[in-house]
């Protein structure tokens, strides 16, 4: 069997952009078992109630799904269990002084295949109000029309 290369997205928390500022991003590796990869690899899971917590000197991913394994028998996971996060120690010290701070919080962002092995990736976040989602939905508008506005322009130009 040849061995996979590259990354192959399983899933992504497209909500988490939205409802907060992202500071830094750390990839992590996960601990798994064989019902939770091969459920993974058929691409099914969800990020969107994920966050990491970390305890002592371990990072756990809680309440990411991944659903049950349809083939597997009783050495089925459960969907919703807590998973340890496989980060170096100076990457767990220094989210965890910078996750103490007020209104930080660490959340996945995305989950992939990486050269076979399954990864994470999170991020140290503050949470943004609600007039800071209104102001970054405006500007990603604002620039959505000024890229159409650019094309219209060159495609009478060309004309």
């Amino acid at each position: 069997m040849a061995k996979e290369k590259g990354r192959k997205l399983i899933a992504q928390n497209k909500k988490a952009r939205h409802d907060y500022h992202i500071i830094d991003t750390y990839e992590a590796g996960m601990v798994l078992t064989g019902t939770e990869v091969k459920s993974l690899r058929q691409g099914r899971a969800s990020l969107v109630d994920g966050f990491v917590q970390l305890d002592g000197n371990e990072a756990w991913l809680h309440n990411v799904h991944v659903p049950e394994y349809s083939q597997g028998t009783w050495t089925n996971h459960s969907a919703r269990r807590k998973r340890k996060l496989l980060l170096h120690r100076e990457e767990i010290d220094k989210l965890e002084s910078k996750s103490q701070e007020t209104g930080h919080t660490i959340v996945p962002l995305a989950l992939y295949f990486k050269d076979g092995r399954a990864k994470v990736e999170i991020a140290l976040a503050k949470g943004k109000k609600e007039y800071d989602k209104r102001q970054t939905l405006r500007e990603k508008q604002d620039r959505r029309e000024a890229d159409r506005a650019m094309s219209a322009a060159r495609r009478k130009q060309r004309a």
